[in-house]
């Protein structure tokens, strides 16, 4: 067994016991019967609803990375990139060591299309970034409707502001191949988180909720900045743990709180699977990556992380 493999072993060990730390840390915290009960009453039609509406969030989500993988010259088609969006997937959420989901993009997209690894690396890099600037967009919309958040509402929006103009400048200096579909991307990107906070609106309905979702939504997005470190499976309690505290702050329903962001745990898995056909079924992206294009791939992105961190 190589280094290399010893490796991915302990970083699955390292987000599996710390997955279940954080758990535990929640269930200390919250009754377990409690959420257990909330679950046996939910509305099936409106899980149902979350889901689809959860699904359509990643066909647009798969359609915001093709405005940044065109912007460097990729003659990709939306079918093609959807169903390798599928791919990766079911990679990060059933398949956690490796190479990965994103990587596996790399891997393919730098064989078919033979553009280097750094081209593509930041193309997959932005739209992530994109993510996250549209869910801090949405989170200054909702901090304007919470009360309880005592601030003058001009500073989140001068923010948001001032850092959207900052981020635009430097993408235009350094990255300037990235925002040919700036204006696009971004604005699927709010559309993405749009149709996730939908998501969690339908989770909330199946319990017949009928009080304020400001601040639910709000503690979800932050949850959701939570877990941008790979530091539990799939960022399964992460988002448990941070609900749980955030409802203390907002006078959430704790155990409510934390149904909503299990249930949708469990909904992002269920999308995931349809990407099994492509691991086990589908021919299409064959040949698979050996271990040593995996770790062709892996030192190739590290090469250009490091390149970027030692750039003065």
């Amino acid at each position: 067994m190589n280094r290399k493999t010893l490796w991915n072993i302990a970083k699955i060990a390292f987000k599996l016991g710390f997955t279940v730390l954080l758990v535990y840390l929640v269930f200390r915290k919250i009754d377990f019967q409690q959420v257990k009960s909330i679950f046996l009453k939910s509305d099936p039609w409106y899980i149902l609803a979350a889901l689809l509406t959860y699904f359509f969030s990643q066909v647009i989500s798969s359609w915001r990375l093709l405005s940044f993988l065109r912007s460097i010259g990729l003659p990709l088609k939306f079918s093609f990139n959807f169903r390798l969006y599928l791919l990766g997937m079911f990679y990060n959420v059933f398949l956690p060591g490796g190479v990965g989901g994103d990587g596996y993009k790399i891997y393919l997209l730098r064989k078919k299309f033979q553009k280097p690894t750094r081209k593509i690396f930041f193309s997959l890099f932005f739209d992530r970034v994109s993510g996250l600037w549209a869910i801090a967009t949405l989170s200054v919309a909702l901090i304007i409707l919470i009360p309880r958040i005592d601030i003058p509402r001009a500073w989140p929006l001068a923010a948001l502001i001032v850092g959207t103009a900052v981020y635009y400048l430097v993408m235009r200096r350094f990255f300037a191949d990235y925002i040919k579909y700036f204006a696009e991307a971004h604005l699927k990107a709010v559309l993405v988180q749009s149709l996730q906070l939908l998501s969690v609106v339908f989770i909330l309905l199946s319990q017949d909720f009928d009080g304020k979702f400001s601040p639910y939504l709000f503690s979800f997005l932050v949850s959701s900045l939570a877990t941008i470190l790979p530091l539990s499976i799939g960022g399964f309690g992460i988002r448990e743990y941070v609900m749980t505290h955030a409802s203390t702050v907002f006078d959430m329903n704790q155990a409510l709180a934390v149904y909503t962001t299990i249930t949708f745990y469990i909904l992002s898995t269920i999308a995931a699977l349809p990407g099994i056909w492509f691991v086990y079924r589908s021919k299409e992206f064959d040949p698979m990556p050996d271990e040593k294009e995996v770790s062709a791939v892996e030192n190739d992105i590290d090469d250009v992380i490091e390149s970027h961190h030692t750039t003065p």
